[in-house]
């Protein structure tokens, strides 16, 4: 880690962090946030987003992933009733695709990408989502994750699971699902998380995930909810305005290593933690989210210990259910910003009721 040199003269004031901007650094990536909590206080005319949509029709034969509908392909889905699992109807990763042709220069690099993309609709009703659901009908999703990662990563070194909730995420279909897109790749985010948890084990003899869930659980001050297997934290080094992460308090490498109990707790911590997110702005809450784990395929043989099994939730909302953090500018051109502290928005997750709104009784009016 390389911190960057302080430039001029110290402030003379104590340093708060509410207050005071300053930069964190994400070992995981090895990069550095900037955050300047100061600028919530500065009044917002800019873009406002259309709350998410509420009145989705349980069951709309027009939305191709309901039982029963039909896709751009053809296929007629089979009237499922827990998980469905589909081929991508237009995929970016195809298995036979050709060989890129020889390259003449390493400026002009290109390589083969091949692998194989699934849709996996999580429940057969598209006015429910991961908060809703039952506890069993969350466990039919883990157990259907871990099913796939199995399948997949028998010869594919890199399986990503990944849902992309809400028309703000570029959701175009309201149902509850995810994607699973195997590659005969790792991608960068894998690239660089193998590089950065291998140099953690080796210089300090713990993986760093696991040793950072033992440092946040005695902290509490970026908790959000845990239970006995897990726990949920807005990491130090949070980007996204409410980004969590969710960590394993043993050291798993991989989804399908999780006993029949820590599935069992990973259903409720995930329900508890999407129902605060909801419950944050009363809306259904939007996210991206995805699992990372251990590479597999070729992999599965070899020392993978340095990796903790995690995931990553991305919000982009920021203040209310129609103003969202835009990362551009210089998010783009220098580093990611934010504005307010990993601390701040852990502090409102945790203390918002685990009830979700649409489940609590209303008032008589």
């Amino acid at each position: 880690m390389e911190r960057p040199e302080p430039v001029g003269a110290a402030a003379a004031a104590a340093f708060q962090p509410g207050e005071h901007q300053h930069i964190r650094y994400n070992p995981l990536r090895d990069d550095w946030v900037l955050v300047s909590a100061h600028r919530m206080r500065r009044p917002w005319q800019g873009q406002l987003e259309k709350p998410p949509q509420e009145d989705i029709p349980r069951c709309d034969l027009s939305n191709p992933l309901c039982p029963g509908a039909t896709r751009a392909s053809g296929e007629v889905n089979p009237q499922y009733e827990s998980t469905f699992v589909f081929e991508n109807d237009f995929p970016a990763l195809q298995p036979d695709a050709p060989e890129p042709d020889a390259c003449d220069h390493p400026l002009f690099h290109a390589a083969s990408a091949r692998g194989v993309c699934k849709v996996m609709c999580f429940h057969p009703w598209s006015d429910l989502t991961l908060p809703l659901m039952s506890l069993a009908e969350i466990r039919a999703v883990i157990d259907k994750w871990v099913e796939l990662t199995v399948e997949l990563g028998t010869s594919y070194p890199w399986v990503q699971i990944f849902e992309n909730k809400g028309a703000m995420m570029g959701c175009s279909n309201p149902h509850p699902h995810c994607q699973v897109w195997a590659s005969n790749f790792l991608p960068n985010e894998a690239r660089l998380e193998e590089r950065t948890q291998r140099q953690h084990l080796r210089e300090r003899g713990l993986p760093m995930l696991l040793e950072y869930a033992q440092l946040e659980a005695q902290r509490q001050e970026r908790l959000v909810v845990e239970n006995a297997d897990w726990l949920v934290v807005v990491p130090y080094w949070a980007v996204w305005p409410f980004q969590t992460l969710l960590l394993p308090r043993r050291h798993v490498c991989r989804l399908q290593e999780l006993s029949d109990s820590e599935r069992d707790s990973l259903a409720c911590i995930m329900k508890r933690l999407l129902t605060k997110y909801d419950n944050l702005f009363e809306v259904s809450f939007p996210y991206s989210m995805g699992w990372h784990g251990a590479p597999t395929g070729p992999h599965l043989g070899a020392d993978c210990g340095h990796w903790q099994l995690h995931a990553h939730y991305y919000p982009p909302l920021l203040r209310s259910a129609t103003i969202r953090k835009f990362m551009v500018g210089y998010e783009m051109l220098a580093q990611a910003q934010r504005d307010l502290t990993p601390e701040q928005a852990a502090e409102r997750l945790r203390n918002l009721p685990e009830v979700h709104y649409r489940e609590r009784p209303r008032e008589a009016a």
